[in-house]
């Protein structure tokens, strides 16, 4: 009955994280905003497929005039000429581009099969996201041709690296075709060098892809925009507003400058949707995709942006950024050895240790095994008792080598306050001794 179904809802919320607390900071997204909650909703309710303009006429349109807001916001020649999906999520974007890469590259793949062509051959940072891996898979390319380029000590491509790669495979008779650049890595929120790494596929011949999902946001934010200098002469990006815009899951929006190619690509003119003698036959996205079901995701960016407009935008990620240098100011000005940067923040990740008295001072430069070891053991400990305590929640992760540290991401973070950061450092630092230190000593 109705009363059944209410209770079985009621302890699906009581059970659930509440992702859009203050102090939830475990992944990259947080809090939603209402607008785009609302449009959730309203998707839903009208329950229909993004495929054809007859069946989807208003999210259509909306699809194609955020996809031109977005193209316009990377500038460039994507200003120009652009083309694009709104798509289930940043992974899915990463494989899109390396799918066009790899059929631009070897024009016969998909008819002909990976047997008899040419040994094509991928690049993406040692730094970057694992959809590229799985791209790799997906697409028949084969995770042995996915090649992994040396980042630096911040956790960004390096171009001489990456040079040094395209011409190892070249000499070994591998044709090169795409490089999957970063902007704010997973963990350490790196930006890859865009310009150089643009220069480099120009001169090679290759497909550049920037994966924005994350640390895209700095597009829209005349502080921080710096930060994705040469993005715009990339041949494809993604981001994803579900992240640090505070759209709800899934807002990713995947756009290339190369017109057509979509449609090239994945075309199959399903006789029974895409009629070409049909109503508005011209405007059907549908045949771009790789789907055929299609959710209205776009209409989530679409109200999102109405709501707060550009200045409310902006506003979302300058503030982000605030509270990401807020919190790491706090710990350099630290004089007690409490708190140790395990990694300068770049994007809006802060990436840190609590070092408990009886192991200060701790310096990972000049750390030995016995602390490392020890310090191994301290933010499973420290998270397991906020998680007991039903405190914030935030991720930790070993690094390149590192002792497990925490990462506190800054997403959607329009209503937290500045309180919110110093008083959490204040309740991780007592449970961190009370776990971890001399008492409570693993």
């Amino acid at each position: 009955g109705e009363e059944e179904l209410e209770k079985a809802v009621d302890l699906v919320l009581r059970y659930s994280v509440r992702t859009g607390h203050p102090l939830f900071f475990n992944q990259l997204y947080a809090r939603a905003d209402p607008a785009a909650i609302a449009a959730d909703w309203a998707v839903t309710a009208t329950n229909t497929n993004s495929f054809t303009y007859e069946v989807a006429p208003v999210f259509t349109l909306i699809e194609a005039e955020c996809l031109r807001k977005i193209a316009g916001i990377v500038g460039g020649a994507f200003e120009r000429s652009h083309d694009g999906l709104f798509v289930p999520g940043g992974s899915i974007s990463n494989l899109y581009a390396m799918h066009l890469a790899h059929n631009v590259a070897d024009p016969e793949f998909a008819t002909r099969g990976a047997a008899g062509g040419p040994r094509c051959v991928a690049f993406a940072s040692d730094q970057s996201h694992y959809s590229f891996l799985k791209s790799a898979r997906v697409t028949g390319l084969g995770s042995d041709n996915l090649i992994a380029v040396r980042s630096d000590g911040k956790g960004r491509m390096l171009p001489e690296a990456l040079e040094e790669a395209i011409l190892h495979a070249k000499e070994k008779g591998f044709k090169p075709f795409f490089v999957g650049s970063t902007a704010g890595t997973t963990v350490l929120g790196a930006y890859d060098p865009f310009d150089k790494i643009s220069e480099i596929c120009q001169r090679h011949g290759l497909w550049h892809h920037v994966d924005g999902c994350w640390g895209g946001g700095a597009w829209l934010s005349e502080r921080h925009r710096h930060l994705m200098l040469g993005a715009n002469q990339a041949d494809s990006v993604a981001w994803n507003p579900h992240k640090m815009s505070g759209a709800c899951l899934q807002c990713s929006a995947f756009v290339t400058r190369h017109v057509g190619l979509l449609a090239k690509t994945n075309g199959t003119k399903a006789a029974y949707l895409f009629q070409p003698d049909k109503l508005n036959a011209s405007l059907d996205m549908g045949d771009k995709t790789i789907q055929c079901g299609r959710k209205a995701d776009a209409f989530k960016f679409w109200l999102l942006w109405k709501a707060k407009g550009d200045d409310g935008m902006r506003r979302t990620i300058d503030r982000c950024f605030e509270l990401a240098s807020l919190m790491a100011e706090t710990m350099r000005s630290d004089r007690t050895g409490a708190w140790e940067l395990a990694y300068e923040p770049s994007c809006t990740n802060v990436c840190f240790w609590y070092v408990p008295r009886r192991l200060r001072p701790f310096k990972w430069e000049t750390a030995t095994e016995e602390q490392i070891a020890e310090m191994q053991k301290v933010a499973p400990l420290i998270k397991t008792e906020m998680q007991r305590r039903g405190d914030a929640l935030i991720g930790f992760q070993s690094v390149n080598g590192r002792p497990n540290f925490f990462r506190m991401v800054f997403a959607s973070a329009d209503i937290l306050q500045d309180d919110d950061v110093t008083s959490l450092l204040q309740r991780m630092a007592a449970i961190g001794e009370e776990v971890a230190g001399a008492g409570g000593r693993p």
